[in-house]
């Protein structure tokens, strides 16, 4: 049972601030974990009328119990319609995915992603990962995405090994040059803060830091030089007491996705 009076965790906060990038009367591709938590958290709070397309193919469920993964039954509940994953996939290439999340095992400081490998050596890496998954058509094709995961020097790099999606390329204007869709990478969440692209040169930029966390600290889990707004840097807001209790009550009441691992 969840000590719904406890203080929030890492992985609640997390959520809560990935809910706050969701604004209503969006449609919000869904992929399994914080990014599922987030979607429900907001449509059950400041965007009632988000349309919630998984990455399965269930279009806007039914509320019902939290599904485990984007392939949980419950993300087809009493759904309007349910399609093949390729052509909920299509849904991005015709412009009907306002925002879609995405983790990383590295990314760098154009929002470039990796799910690939760790070392550049494609026939021979240090570590081979999963891949793309559906990865490479969301950063492609959505008209936003909200990059999440754990900042560590070796998760934020100068150069990611492989480029698995694509975020601002080279800077500046590459991706429009590219010929990609949407806006790409808008936003970066992790324990230190959240973080935005500034408009010119597209290099990530500090726009929130975490309470008690300074742009120096912030600098230290960073692989590359993370650019400074002007003036001061403002707090990321805490999640409410009220807010955090619906997310254990309703939302991810056995903690699935927001329990923090022990050992």
């Amino acid at each position: 049972m969840r000590d719904i009076n406890a203080p929030a965790n890492p992985l609640e906060m997390l959520a809560y601030i990935l809910a706050s990038q969701i604004h209503d009367h969006k449609v919000v591709y869904v992929g399994t974990g914080l990014p599922m938590i987030a979607g429900i958290l907001a449509k059950k709070t400041h965007a009632p009328n988000i349309t919630m397309v998984y990455e399965s193919g269930g279009q806007d469920p039914l509320p019902g119990d939290m599904p485990w993964s984007v392939g949980c039954p419950f993300t087809w509940r009493k759904s309007p319609v349910v399609m093949e994953m390729a052509y909920s996939f299509a849904q991005c290439y015709n412009g009907y995915v306002d925002i879609a999340f995405l983790g990383f095992a590295q990314v760098d400081m154009y929002g470039n992603v990796n799910t690939h490998q760790i070392g550049k050596d494609l026939l021979n890496p240090t570590v081979r990962m999963t891949g793309s998954g559906g990865n490479n058509d969301l950063s492609s094709l959505a008209e936003e995405v909200v990059l999440v995961g754990l900042q560590t020097p070796e998760k934020f790099v100068k150069e990611v090994d492989f480029i698995t999606s694509v975020g601002h390329l080279r800077g500046g204007e590459t991706r429009k040059e590219a010929g990609l869709l949407g806006k790409g990478p808008v936003a970066v969440v992790s324990q230190c803060g959240v973080f935005d692209f500034e408009p010119v040169s597209k290099r990530m930029r500090v726009k929130s830091l975490m309470p008690g966390w300074t742009f120096d600290f912030a600098q230290l889990f960073t692989g590359f030089e993370l650019m400074r707004p002007e003036g001061d840097i403002p707090q990321t807001e805490v999640i409410p007491e009220d807010i955090l209790k619906l997310l254990r009550t309703e939302v991810d009441p056995r903690g699935v996705f927001t329990t923090m691992p022990t050992s």
